[in-house]
């Protein structure tokens, strides 16, 4: 099956090196050159399985085409952001990105970063024939993609997802970064990334935004504990 991706990016020459690089790989690409033109296709009747957004963009910059696309849609997305830029690859995950990618940035790099992200997706019919997970208050149904605290649903992005269900199937037990990128971001963590940390931290705020005890346990320099209560 083609997987079908949306560049959004006003670099015409990088878009074209881009199109001429991911499309013998069996990637279709639909190109929008703004972001308000970006935002309208990605919103549309469309299907796109990721989105491959930059942040410098005109009438509408990547975040806020983020921010209004998280209102109805939680197709993956990955940030293009300037090279060595902390604030913009940590606010575009705090906005709902999946992943990020500095620029410039090789070909390889981002075709690596897509494949992961396209291999989750492809393996959510096996994780869907998982049993639900119930922790505490909390509730997760692989199945049907749902997550619930306290009766209340959570809405999630797949990222934020998938990284909630590792953590209540290993509750009260030490989760590593090293596995919870390897299992969820499909990368090995490399040094200086802040992508676990910060899409634990938005699971955290959304669980709080519910219930203010917070139980997902920070293990500094180690990992995530999700607690187990008696």
């Amino acid at each position: 099956m083609t997987t079908s991706l949306l560049l959004i990016d006003d670099d015409y020459e990088l878009t074209e090196l881009l199109t001429d690089f991911l499309t013998p790989q069996g990637y279709q690409l639909t190109i929008a050159h703004d972001g308000q033109q970006g935002l309208e296709m990605a919103t549309s009747s469309q299907h796109f399985n990721l989105i491959l957004l930059d942040v410098m963009l005109p009438k509408l910059d990547g975040f806020e085409v983020l921010k209004q696309l998280r209102r109805t849609h939680m197709t993956p997305v990955i940030m293009l952001t300037a090279k060595g830029d902390d604030f913009d690859r940590i606010f575009g995950l705090e906005l709902g990105a999946d992943d990020y990618l500095p620029k410039p940035f090789n070909p390889r790099e981002l075709s690596a970063r897509i494949k992961a992200i396209v291999r989750r997706l492809e393996q959510l019919p096996t994780l869907t024939q998982s049993q639900p997970i119930r922790v505490n208050d909390l509730y997760l149904d692989p199945s049907a993609q749902q997550a619930k605290l306290a009766d209340t649903m959570l809405i999630l992005t797949g990222t934020e997802f998938s990284m909630l269900q590792l953590l209540m199937a290993h509750a009260g037990q030490l989760v590593s970064k090293e596995q919870l990128s390897e299992k969820v971001l499909g990368r090995k963590l490399t040094p200086f990334d802040r992508s676990i940390d910060m899409h634990v931290s938005n699971v955290r705020r959304k669980l709080a935004d519910i219930q203010p005890q917070d139980i997902i346990r920070t293990i500094r320099g180690s990992g995530y504990i999700l607690v187990k209560q008696a």
